[in-house]
């Protein structure tokens, strides 16, 4: 008895879309449609969209990181062995500035005031 009660007690359920338009076919097939015409991964890559890694997502936050790290460790070796100015002057590198250090530093205190204004 207790059973009738309960189905005569509820109410009718509301069946009527959320979505005020009306079921499109063109609409229900749209992700599909945009699946089948969506770009290669080659072409993503060649955008910047994708990266070129092929390691797992979860490792390539490391990997790039990892490739930061030799990059910066290659500059400081080739720095490391760079030639003095003085060894560029004698090859004829570099020309000898002949002002002091006090101008050069006083003219490039003058550069970077002009460029903070937006002069130079």
């Amino acid at each position: 008895m207790a059973d009738q009660e309960n189905t005569q007690q509820q109410p009718p359920v509301d069946e009527t879309p959320i979505s005020p338009s009306r079921p499109n076919a063109a609409r229900k097939n749209s992700l599909e449609n945009h699946l089948l015409h969506r770009p290669e991964r080659q072409e993503l890559v060649e955008k910047n969209i994708l990266p070129a890694s092929s390691a797992a997502p979860g490792l390539q936050a490391q990997q790039k990181e990892l490739e930061k790290h030799m990059r910066a460790d290659s500059l400081n070796e080739k720095i490391a062995h760079r030639p003095s100015p003085e060894a560029l002057i004698k090859e004829g590198v570099l020309h000898e500035d002949p002002r002091s250090p006090e101008e050069k530093y006083a003219e490039a205190i003058e550069e970077e005031y002009a460029k903070r204004e937006g002069g130079a």
